[in-house]
């Protein structure tokens, strides 16, 4: 029977490369982590640059809103000082009335 024995120096080599191995294999774990980190971060950068784009589009849009409002409102704002105001038009109709009164007396 031959017995399976291993040399100390045998053993230590065996143990090493049992290590490396066990090394490179969380090394790759690591490394495969770190790519998908990676790739996720990438992809959220993407996202969240289009959303931006987005976002300033709309707030473009509203500011654009916001002024054609703005001039809309000082339009109608100007319209009305310069239309008269009920009373004038009230002392306007006395004073037409008085006339053709008057008017019609002679």
């Amino acid at each position: 029977m031959e017995e399976s024995y291993q040399s100390p120096e045998q053993q230590y080599f065996f143990d090493i490369n049992t290590r490396i191995r066990d090394i490179e294999e969380k090394q790759r774990l690591l490394k495969d982590r770190i790519l998908l980190i990676g790739k996720n971060f990438v992809d959220d950068r993407e996202s969240m640059f289009e959303d931006l784009q987005e976002l300033k589009k709309l707030v473009m849009k509203i500011t654009e809103e916001n002024i054609k409002m703005k001039d809309f409102i000082q339009r109608i704002s100007d319209m009305l000082s310069e239309t008269a105001r009920k009373e004038e038009l009230m002392i306007l109709q006395r004073q037409i009335d008085i006339l053709t009164k008057s008017g019609h007396k002679k």
